[in-house]
């Protein structure tokens, strides 16, 4: 046996470590069945100006992704979106959601809508800060 450290990761290598972790938890989980998230915001042509990824896994929906387009900042339009993410994970049966956020991205957003911050990562990925916030639903 040997170790290898690389700074490439090839999509073969990723895959065979990933279905190791994924078969190591199958067998352990009570929830077997995430299922994807997406809510977008989409002009009269299709391209998307806002949306949400995440996914809701037993109790808790896991957000992702939350983006708005510049030019529709300050329209509630995040807020819409994350509304009816919420919506949707309890219709699904989750009590709690989790995400993260960057100090430069949404951190006083997420405060506003009733998020608690369970965790700070300081000086990620050199000076800044990485929130972890929790919400129940």
């Amino acid at each position: 046996m040997k170790f290898k450290i690389t700074d490439k990761i090839e999509e073969q290598d990723k895959e065979t470590i990933f279905q190791g972790l994924l078969e190591y938890n199958l067998a352990r989980i009570e929830d077997k069945n995430p299922k994807d998230l997406g809510i977008y915001l989409e002009d009269e042509t299709g391209n998307k100006l806002a949306g949400l990824i995440g996914d809701t896994h037993g109790n808790w929906l896991t957000i992702e992704f939350l983006w708005v387009s510049e030019e529709l900042r300050g329209q509630n339009i995040g807020s819409l979106i994350l509304k009816k993410a919420e919506e949707t994970a309890k219709e699904r049966g989750c009590k709690y959601v989790f995400l993260d956020t960057f100090s430069f991205q949404a951190p006083e957003f997420y405060k506003q809508h009733g998020y608690k911050k369970v965790f700070e990562l300081k000086e990620y990925p050199v000076t800044g800060k990485r929130y972890y916030f929790t919400k129940e639903l």
